[in-house]
Formats: C-alpha cells, structure tokens, sequence
C-alpha cells in the first residue's frame, strides 16, 4: 500500500518509530528506532545499530508495525509490513547507506544492517478531540503550552 503524503511528511519530521516484533515465545516486544526515513512510496527503513532483541525477534518472524506520532498535531500512521534486513557489507547495504551518513554521521560507522519495511497496511491514527472537531491548530496550541509547563 502506498504511503501517502502525509506519511511521508510525518516520517520526515518525526523519524522516531516504535517497532513492535514478536519474541520466540509469542510475546509482544516494543522498541524505538530514532532512525527512520521514506525510501521510497511503498518502503521505510530504520538503521539498526544496537537492537539484538528486535534483530532476533525478526528471524522467526519478519512481520512488524511501526508506529509515528506527530506530537504536536497527536496524529500519526501506523505501518504494518514485512521485513528485509541489509547486513552491512552487502551491495545493498552499500547503495541506501549513505542516506544515514550525512544526518547521523557518527552513528553510521556503528550501523550494522538497515532494516527495510514494505508497507503493506497503512493506517491513520489521531486523538478522540479531532471526534469532536477540533482543530490542527487548536491542537498544536494546546500541546504547545503543555510542553512549555513541563520544559519552561
């Protein structure tokens, strides 16, 4: 399923995606990935820099769902999909790397695969207010005066 615009937008901004795996005994595992970007309309990937769970968790099961939140608007997508995982010194891993070099340039060196998500679901998510209609605006000044109480 194609990304939209706006999943591609909020992504961009808001890079932080929180990856839910499934452990070996079936369990829910939830991790966050500060590395994400748009590879193209139907593909996203994080860097994988020290996620032994999450890189365990996807040998026996490469499905996932990623989670962004735009926290100002509190609207977000979220993304389910099968993985691929680029080890580092495959031709792959050397033709999407430099994506991660130039905005992370000292984590790169410590990048040991890219995890790449087909985004076969996609799904918009938002608070219950925007139910009530309430506005983009609205929103993002109500959490802008909250964030100013708690970071004055």
């Amino acid at each position: 399923m194609p990304l939209n615009d706006f999943a591609k937008q909020l992504i961009k901004n808001f890079p932080l995606g929180f990856v839910a795996t499934v452990t070996e005994e079936g369990l829910p595992s939830l991790s966050p990935k500060g590395t994400f970007f748009v590879l193209d309309d139907d593909t996203i990937a994080f860097a994988e820099i020290r996620s032994p769970n999450t890189m365990e968790n996807l040998k026996h099961q490469p499905k996932v769902e990623v989670n962004f939140i735009d926290i100002w608007l509190r609207k977000g997508i979220r993304i389910f999909g099968g993985t691929e995982v680029c080890e580092r010194g495959t031709d792959e891993f050397k033709q999407i790397i430099n994506l991660w070099e130039t905005p992370f340039p000292a984590l790169a060196p410590r990048i040991n695969a890219i995890v790449k998500i087909n985004a076969e679901r996609v799904k918009l998510i938002s608070t219950p207010p925007y139910d009530d209609g309430i506005s983009e605006e609205d929103m993002i000044a109500t959490y802008k005066q909250k964030f100013a109480e708690i970071y004055p």
